[in-house]
């Protein structure tokens, strides 16, 4: 890099001579980590080293065929998780309108969202017994058992 003054007036001192600027500037391009150069260093002195590649590494295959697929395509049995009765719905619909409450004010009651009480009445809910217990409280019927639609006791809590 050259850099020079430039002379303006004639009355200012002279100007130094130009003279050439190097500007040095040193560059790391090794990025290796700890253990590769473990690996290297291994390597230079003759020891054994093994390295394996990780079963489809830096590939992005999630569904990837298994040995038991042919096995799984053979089974016939439907499974599926058991609904809350539609029976149960209705009782908790019939409660809940007893009381002069929305399914929104039931659940805002139980702490539940709005959602999880349309589910229960609909009978597309996965039963939940902490749930359930929160309804039956709240509406005062009971919802599981034999008794399905009787009045809850609301007698002294056992210890």
């Amino acid at each position: 890099m050259r850099m020079a003054c430039a002379d303006t007036s004639d009355d200012d001192p002279p100007s130094p001579p130009l003279t050439d600027v190097i500007i040095l500037r040193s560059v790391s391009l090794q990025t290796s980590s700890d253990a590769d150069l473990a690996i290297i260093s291994a390597q230079r002195k003759g020891d054994a080293v093994e390295t394996s590649k990780k079963w489809a590494a830096g590939q992005n295959k999630q569904h990837v065929v298994t040995k038991n697929t042919a096995k799984l395509d053979r089974e016939t049995e439907e499974l599926s998780h058991q609904r809350v009765p539609l029976e149960v719905g209705k009782v908790i619909q019939q409660g809940r309108q007893n009381k002069g409450l929305t399914q929104k004010d039931l659940a805002t009651k139980i702490n539940e969202k709005p959602q999880i009480i349309a589910e229960y009445e609909c009978g597309k809910a996965i039963p939940n017994n902490q749930v359930m217990g929160k309804i039956e409280r709240a509406i005062g019927l009971k919802l599981r058992g034999k008794e399905i639609g009787m009045p809850l006791d609301s007698g002294p809590k056992k210890k």
